[in-house]
């Protein structure tokens, strides 16, 4: 007589399983029937609590593991959310990521995650490969995306949000700050201090979404002024706080040299400042020095560097919520503004000359 072959799930069931525990064996332990205890595991929401709590004594008194490819046979679902950052070098970053991280495991999803560098076909690959081990769903940064990226997720149904960028009208998920906004702001109150030649220390915007819509805020807002910025003053570089120095050694070389100077992110902040203090310059009597992203280390420096924060922490959180929202029902979720905020520091102030003219004026 042949032998019944068992079906996938209970197989991997048992494989799964060295002490030989089984979920039979949780379900006589608590009390309870199989089906109960396959419910908390699949689907906890629809079990009381003190039946949850009754089972998952009897799962930690037993050592007691499901299998994670059984589990994803019968709910067609991993419980895994990918994720694809550019760095986890970037303090923000690293921040946004253990908060969404924590509100994804206590909804019971384990979180993958990848780092592209900042390349866009890498970013790809790396979906595609989280794609392959079944993840539910995409955390991403930005909009700029490979061109076949998103077209792939809609082709499988996968959920995606993309996190610290936020455009009026966008066609997909997004939670973070309006950058172009952000930095039209910033600018005006730096207009506002007196300053009319204007540098700029800019990530590459050829893939940085962010970063083009940071350098274009600063442009809107010159020229709602009636001011301009030379191409001279709007230098580009990769990433770092040591591009930063060279990139701000570039701008302070020029014929004219920027009375103002804005970083576009932290990192190129703080190599800036350290460049100009090993220089010499007093700031801010000589020079503004301002930046962005508000890293710890900002508020520390001898001289604290004016910037502007944003809530990665609160980006995180709502990342997650809105996977989650969209797990529970696809279309449920909805994009979210953050604001930035500017936190004025002492690395900013007016440019020499109207401190000069004031100087006149008070004799």
């Amino acid at each position: 007589m042949a032998k019944k072959k068992a079906a996938p799930s209970e197989e991997a069931g048992k494989r799964s399983r060295a002490s030989g525990v089984t979920l039979r064996d949780v379900a006589r332990f608590a009390g309870v029937s199989s089906a109960t205890v396959s419910r908390v595991m699949n689907n906890p929401d629809v079990v009381s609590e003190e039946l949850r709590a009754r089972i998952m004594v009897a799962i930690d008194h037993l050592g007691w593991v499901p299998h994670a490819a059984a589990r994803a046979l019968a709910t067609h679902r991993t419980g895994t959310i990918g994720a694809v950052f550019p760095t986890l070098a970037n303090e923000h970053f690293a921040t946004a990521i253990q908060k969404l991280q924590e509100s994804l495991e206590q909804a019971g999803y384990t979180l993958l995650l990848a780092c592209s560098e900042y390349d866009l076909e890498r970013e790809y690959r790396q979906v595609r490969t989280m794609l392959e081990r079944g993840v539910d769903a995409v955390v991403l940064v930005g909009e700029a995306h490979h061109q076949d990226l998103q077209p792939l997720l809609s082709q499988r149904r996968i959920p995606f949000v993309n996190t610290f960028v936020y455009r009026e009208g966008s066609e997909s998920l997004c939670v973070g700050v309006d950058n172009h906004q952000a930095f039209f702001d910033f600018t005006t109150y730096l207009v506002g201090l007196g300053h009319r030649r204007f540098a700029m220390l800019s990530q590459d915007s050829d893939t940085n979404d962010r970063a083009r819509a940071r350098r274009e805020g600063v442009r809107d807002a010159l020229a709602e002024h009636g001011l301009g910025m030379s191409a001279a003053h709007m230098v580009e570089g990769f990433w770092g706080a040591r591009v930063g120095r060279a990139l701000f050694s570039k701008v302070m070389s020029t014929p004219q040299p920027p009375t103002v100077v804005i970083c576009g992110n932290g990192s190129f902040a703080m190599g800036a400042m350290l460049e100009a203090m090993q220089r010499g310059y007093d700031i801010p009597r000589d020079l503004s020095l301002v930046g962005f992203d508000d890293f710890e280390l900002m508020s520390e420096l001898p001289i604290p560097i004016t910037t502007v924060r944003v809530p990665s922490a609160e980006i995180g959180t709502l990342a997650a919520g809105m996977i989650l929202a969209e797990l529970a029902e696809k279309g449920s979720a909805r994009s979210i503004k953050c604001e930035a905020e500017i936190i004025v520091r002492a690395s900013s102030g007016a440019p020499p000359n109207a401190r000069r003219k004031r100087g006149v004026a008070d004799r």
